[in-house]
């Protein structure tokens, strides 16, 4: 029988291994475009939208305020805006087309990805690479025994609760005030 804790711990090493080789600096650079912006818009596909949307939920109970494109209640990107990228190829043609759609409106742009010189950069302010394997098979790419790009979407998401917490830290904000953000119509 296949062990679940073995199993498990392969998956947690691989995020220990990934998440420790992501560039501070990138990071640092992400978050000061989020602080700055006025509204944060996220674009991905598939597994990458829901780790996005559980970012963007995070972030709003920041006191950020988070859309995806395409929700109902999506209001106009403007300048002072900020659209994040998951894409890790950043050869997805949805978010390409919304990136390029972002810059026409003089926002900037931010993609998370596996690849710094995809199509993506054409429109990308601030770069946060993930080094995982993807369907590319670029050199230097910790390579994953899970299936297609789970720890992709696995990095982003806790990529995302990395930054919410840095912003905790930074700004001094008292985590049980937090509740105040959280849905309370469940």
């Amino acid at each position: 029988m296949i062990s679940y804790v073995e199993t498990a711990k392969k998956i947690t090493d691989e995020l220990t291994t990934t998440l420790n080789q992501v560039n501070e600096e990138e990071i640092y650079s992400l978050l000061d475009e989020i602080n700055k912006a006025e509204k944060v818009f996220f674009v991905g596909v598939g597994r990458v939208l829901l780790s996005l949307k559980a970012i963007a939920k995070r972030l709003a109970h920041l006191g950020v305020k988070t859309y995806f494109v395409g929700q109902i209640t999506e209001p106009a990107i403007t300048e002072k805006d900020l659209l994040i990228v998951g894409s890790g190829s950043g050869e997805t043609a949805f978010p390409l087309i919304i990136a390029k759609k972002a810059k026409d409106n003089h926002a900037r742009v931010a993609h998370i990805g596996t690849n710094p010189e995809s199509s993506m950069k054409e429109y990308t302010d601030c770069f946060i690479k993930i080094p995982v394997s993807s369907k590319l098979s670029l050199p230097g790419e910790i390579q994953s025994v899970q299936p297609m790009t789970s720890l992709f979407e696995q990095s982003l998401l806790l990529l995302g609760d990395t930054l919410a917490l840095m912003m905790i830290k930074e700004q001094n904000i008292d985590m049980k005030e937090l509740w105040r953000y959280h849905a309370n119509l469940e």
